[in-house]
């Protein structure tokens, strides 16, 4: 029979993006969408902000991640998965969840794109206004 590992599951959401994210205790690698984390993810200052709940932690390469991410740009799509791995690293293990709340890690961002209103251009810009 296989040895079954543990598995940790988290969902987090930012702006439209929804990332589904599963660790499993490993080596650290890190899969996107099929596809290596630092091709998903190009800029270092993204690849930075998804690990923070791994530094504030002390887990890096400890778990290896595979996260399936839908909606919105890599922007919002970086901060669900940071959300999603948070969450994951508190199943694993309750002794994370002071590092992670004193760095606000568990907090989903709830900033969303403000609707546009009929009338103007954009959600607050209005047309030029013209006295004659």
């Amino acid at each position: 029979m296989a040895e079954s590992k543990a598995v940790y599951w988290g969902t987090g959401r930012r702006k439209t993006s929804v990332a589904r994210v599963r660790l499993i205790p490993g080596s650290g690698q890190m899969t996107v969408n099929g596809r290596a984390f630092a091709d998903y993810f190009g800029r270092e200052v993204m690849k930075g902000y998804v690990e923070q709940p791994f530094k504030v932690t002390e887990t890096i390469g400890h778990f290896d991640v595979f996260a399936n991410i839908k909606g919105g740009g890599l922007s919002g799509q970086a901060g669900a998965m940071r959300h999603a791995i948070s969450r994951a690293l508190l199943e694993a293990g309750d002794d994370y969840r002071a590092e992670l709340k004193r760095a606000g890690l568990l907090r989903r961002d709830p900033r969303m794109v403000e609707r546009k209103k009929y009338g103007l251009k954009k959600a607050r810009k209005r047309p030029q206004f013209s006295k004659r």
